[in-house]
């Protein structure tokens, strides 16, 4: 079952540019799936660098003259190159074709954004277009159910569908919005194996951690402290490494694409709290399976940090797809007020709150007397259909 993503359009346009097309996202999440959808009935080549024999042929093109490599390759339109991490000088190769006019459109996958990464885009610079992929939006995932209604929707669909939109955002939040997360029969069984032999692959692979057992430790750590801030020192201190050792690891676990951090904001720092981080994952289901608590469940004694991690990895992934480039923190006064989410983008702010509970809150005021600005509250049942709000406005 391929599910219709976003970003498909992008894609497409990107394919009829001439600038190398670097797709990056973590293992899983679609990245092969898509491109072999937008390439149908287009004439390509497609060489994976976690196959030995494709590695090896790729090691033997470049001794090749562009040209006649590309002939060896039966001429394809566009030829895609998936796990480039694995091959650090496939960027300077392609750039041996880019620069001889070698009439093919190259498109390369990568599952981190780590050094290894850097190197192969570093010879593209000023000839690459890069596209992240993220896990599916809940829009993306929504729009595959059979009973989600194709065209606009009139607003009675969310009345009359309140109890199957809310039962579907809870399995998102304990699945994760992984593709398979959606479709596999065994979720648990598949979110436990790609959180022990795929997510961290890449990681392993490369030697940047010297025991796979300290950074399993802390992700389970960050897994239990989603939503919270972050203390560096304590986290050194329960797993009896250096600081500077924490530092690099939550750094490479945020260009795995397995988690990323939220700063705090503020323009007065005798009132608010500037300097200190939320780490949150860019799936959920990846957190739970961390935690090996699937229980879907309203009950669940970590339902507040969990809805605050989907419903804040929901604005990034947009973000992140949108090229918006807006800047996403957190809030925190000295006095304890706090505000889930603040988007600044030029010289807007916005701010919002986070509440499971769809019972009526009022907003901190603590903000709106520094700032202005009204926060806006989310809860459970509102996400939703703000969501679908916000995507719908951005195709």
């Amino acid at each position: 079952m391929f599910i219709e993503r976003a970003i498909t359009s992008k894609l497409k346009t990107s394919l009829d540019h001439g600038d190398v097309t670097i797709i990056l996202g973590a293992r899983q999440v679609g990245k092969t799936s898509l491109i072999s959808r937008c390439l149908e009935g287009i004439h390509h080549h497609m060489l994976n660098l976690d196959v030995l024999v494709d590695a090896n042929r790729l090691t033997s093109l470049a001794a090749m003259e562009p040209i006649d490599a590309f002939r060896s390759l039966g001429s394809p339109k566009v030829l895609v190159i998936d796990e480039v991490q694995n091959l650090p000088e496939t960027g300077k190769i392609m750039k041996g074709w880019f620069d001889k006019s070698v009439p093919v459109k190259i498109v390369l996958l990568g599952s981190s954004s780590l050094e290894i990464l850097d190197q192969t885009a570093e010879p593209l610079t000023g000839r690459n277009e890069k596209i992240f992929l993220p896990p599916l939006l809940f829009t993306e995932a929504i729009r595959a159910q059979s009973w989600y209604p194709q065209g606009n929707l009139h607003p009675s669909f969310f009345t009359a569908l309140e109890d199957t939109i809310q039962a579907f955002l809870l399995e998102r939040m304990v699945f994760g919005n992984y593709p398979r997360a959606l479709t596999d029969k065994d979720r648990e069984s598949y979110l436990l194996n790609l959180t022990s032999d795929y997510l961290l692959k890449d990681v392993f692979q490369l030697g940047l951690v010297k025991t796979p057992e300290t950074i399993r430790k802390l992700l389970l750590l960050l897994a239990h402290q989603t939503g919270s801030e972050v203390s560096i020192a304590e986290l050194a201190d329960a797993l009896s490494i250096a600081r500077q050792t924490v530092e690099r690891y939550i750094e490479t676990l945020e260009r795995t694409f397995v988690i990323f951090r939220l700063p705090a904001f503020g323009k007065n720092q005798r009132k608010e709290i500037v300097k200190n981080h939320k780490i949150f994952f860019w799936d959920t289901g990846v957190r739970n399976a961390i935690l090996k608590d699937f229980s879907v469940s309203l009950m669940r004694n970590d339902i507040g940090r969990l809805w605050e991690n989907y419903a804040i990895s929901e604005f990034a992934k947009i973000n992140l797809l949108s090229g918006l480039k807006q800047n996403l923190f957190f809030w925190r006064s000295r006095q304890g007020s706090e505000i889930d989410l603040v988007i600044t983008h030029n010289e807007t702010i916005q701010a919002i709150e986070m509440k499971w509970s769809p019972k009526r809150t009022a907003p901190i005021r603590a903000f709106q007397s520094l700032y202005g600005i009204k926060p806006h509250i989310l809860n459970r049942e509102s996400l939703p259909h703000y969501l679908i709000k916000i995507q719908n406005s951005l195709e």
